[in-house]
């Protein structure tokens, strides 16, 4: 790989970063008891995905904004990557009205056309769509493609299965993403499937298969690239399976007494690991690690200040843009 293509994988990994550790601080500010959940800054529940930004480095490095990505609850990663403006994400997910949606979907239902955006709540309901973008593009003679994420505990819905069986029918320019972070909110994998790895179940619909492990930007940036190449092609759909790792909890309040691993989760952390790989080859120093941080922080900064600064939607509008 270039150290170019290195270094962009790691700026994108920090801004992410950046971008949710600033969600995190907000979310938290002024908020009341635990229970009540629409109280502070920023309404709703909140899903992070510090740790699996590697997914969506790795991913994205391969898609133009005519591209497509359908994801699941825990978004911000993948929409970043992808290209979303800053402040119109930071303004959605604080509820207010120069968000993507008008301050009505939050952070699980972000809709962005300019880029081919979109992502779900509901687990696995972002692979039937991806369906048909997927088959739109291949209608109007487009070499574009999709890419529709989800995390483990999906594969075991239908939904997954059904789009699968179609994709590789239809030779549909589809990748299908798994994100394994290891807990389906509250259970390994183990506990709830009887595959223990989901790409093998890519046989089951004749298409390639492959998990990727060790949360390796560069191993899934190579992976991606191969599985993309193949779907612009007209060759159909892939499934990868990425090992990748959820630093914080399924949601924000998530107490995690499930996880026996929460002490050694930091050492793992994607970032210092590659931080340090890429200073050991030298193409990071300090001064340059720096430079890519606080230009992330100013950006996060732009946008937050941005979503702060933005109207509340008032109360008696809660029904426009509900109806056609």
């Amino acid at each position: 790989m270039e150290s170019q293509t290195r270094l962009d994988l790691y700026t994108q990994m920090v801004l992410i970063r950046s971008f949710e550790e600033a969600i995190l601080q907000n979310y938290h500010a002024d908020k009341k008891p635990l229970w009540d959940i629409g109280a502070g800054l920023i309404p709703g529940e909140m899903h992070l995905s510090a740790g699996q930004e590697p997914v969506a480095a790795g991913i994205c490095a391969h898609l133009s904004a005519n591209d497509a990505i359908t994801a699941a609850h825990r978004p911000h990663h993948l929409a970043i990557a992808h290209g979303m403006d800053l402040k119109s994400l930071a303004a959605e997910i604080f509820g207010r009205q120069d968000g993507l949606g008008h301050g009505r979907g939050g952070h699980m239902h972000l809709f962005d056309p300019t880029i081919h955006f979109s992502c779900s709540g509901i687990i696995a309901e972002g692979f039937p769509p991806a369906l048909g973008q997927a088959f739109a593009f291949k209608n109007k003679g487009s070499d574009a493609v999709v890419v529709a994420v989800a995390g483990e505990g999906a594969a075991n819905q239908g939904a997954f299965h059904e789009s699968l069986n179609l994709a590789s029918l239809w030779k549909l320019p589809v990748v299908f993403v798994i994100e394994d972070n290891d807990w389906a909110i509250s259970v390994p994998k183990e506990a709830s499937t009887s595959v223990v790895s989901n790409a093998t179940r890519a046989a089951a619909y004749a298409m390639p298969g492959q998990r990727i492990e060790n949360n390796s930007v560069e191993e899934i940036y190579k992976a991606a690239g191969i599985a993309i190449h193949r779907a612009r092609s007209g060759q159909g759909p892939t499934l990868l399976e990425i090992h990748t790792l959820r630093l914080w909890g399924h949601f924000e309040g998530d107490a995690q007494g499930y996880r026996p691993d929460l002490e050694q989760v930091p050492t793992h952390d994607p970032i210092p690991a590659y931080e340090q790989q890429l200073k050991q080859e030298q193409i990071l120093d300090d001064q340059l690690i720096q430079q890519i941080r606080q230009q992330a922080n100013e950006q996060v900064t732009l946008a937050i200040d941005y979503a702060k600064a933005s109207p509340v939607p008032d109360p008696s509008s809660a029904l426009e843009y509900v109806f056609c």
